[in-house]
């Protein structure tokens, strides 16, 4: 029996119900059946730690287990070779969204019910249905009210999951043309928002930037109304660009608005984030050279900071 969810519109608001999850009993093995699922006990989440290739993965001891509001009980993972990241969030966005915590549970279910690059989803329905991956999406923001995540948090994780479903979902109830038209729609929104980012910039520092084009939202004003303008420009726009993406634009206004608004966060923290990798990596194959660096960096701010003060 195939889902037949359209486009993640099924469950668009739902109130928290947290007895949905619960335990999903263990996997059969050689030494019995396993454990089956118990709907009055709370779910366990019992992991176990992997590092293969400085990459940190954790196997799901027992399993758990979910009743959807539209799919009845999907129990996770279906087998032992099982793997997961936990919430498979960049590095730059823990701030936002982290690894751990209220949804948690339904950052597994959803691993599990996707197939990644190169793993198969791992995941029974005992209803008997193929979850597509618009479905799982779906599924997981729902799961995830019902662990208590705040609205806005869910909304965001269920938009970024969309968005790499259209780029690189498999097993879509999409045909080849709607699936590009989400493409093209999703690609569009990101290259306008990050140039008309580009030209705000300069146009917010008074600078004539290559390619750049005026923004007359922003204009020739004092630097508080420019960036007005710029704030509410980075809201009104990606709203605008949203309505390309059809059925999914609410994922396409929340990712547009937070492009805009955090481009400028994320391309600091990519700095920071990039140079402590760079420090990190000289520090570890030539610690004298590391060492020679920071001794200059501290030799530095102490001369700078002496002749400033005294200036």
């Amino acid at each position: 029996m195939r889902s037949r969810e359209r486009d993640g519109r099924v469950g668009a608001g739902v109130a928290q119900e947290p007895r949905r999850f619960y335990d999903g009993g263990t996997l059969p093995s050689e030494d019995g059946p396993g454990e089956p699922p118990d709907p009055g006990s709370d779910p366990r989440i019992v992991l176990e730690r992997h590092a293969e290739e400085d990459v940190e993965l954790f196997e799901l001891e027992r399993r758990i287990a979910y009743r959807d509001r539209h799919l009845g009980e999907l129990l996770v993972p279906a087998d032992a070779h099982f793997r997961t990241d936990l919430t498979s969030v960049p590095a730059l966005f823990t701030w936002l969204v982290p690894k751990t915590g209220a949804h948690l549970p339904a950052a597994l279910l959803h691993d599990a019910l996707v197939a990644g690059r190169d793993d198969p989803t791992s995941y029974v329905s005992t209803e008997g249905h193929v979850v597509d991956r618009v479905a799982a999406d779906r599924v997981f923001r729902d799961a995830m009210a019902d662990t208590g995540t705040g609205v806005i948090r869910r909304w965001i994780v269920w938009t970024a999951v969309t968005v790499a479903t259209v780029f690189v979902g498999r097993a879509v109830p999409w045909s080849r043309a709607k699936h590009w038209s989400y493409r093209v729609a999703a690609g569009t929104t990101i290259a306008t928002v990050i140039y008309l980012g580009y030209s705000a910039t300069g146009d917010l520092v008074d600078r004539s930037w290559p390619g750049a084009v005026d923004v007359p939202w922003m204009g020739e004003r004092t630097w508080w109304v420019e960036a007005l303008g710029g704030l509410s420009g980075a809201i009104v726009l990606p709203l605008a660009l949203s309505l390309l993406w059809g059925r999914l634009r609410m994922a396409g206004a929340i990712a547009g608005v937070m492009l805009a608004v955090l481009l400028h966060v994320t391309l600091g923290l990519a700095a920071i984030g990039a140079t402590y990798l760079a420090l990190e990596r000289l520090a570890r194959r030539s610690p004298v050279l590391g060492w020679t660096l920071a001794a200059t960096v501290v030799v530095a701010a102490i001369t700078t900071f002496g002749l400033v003060t005294l200036s």
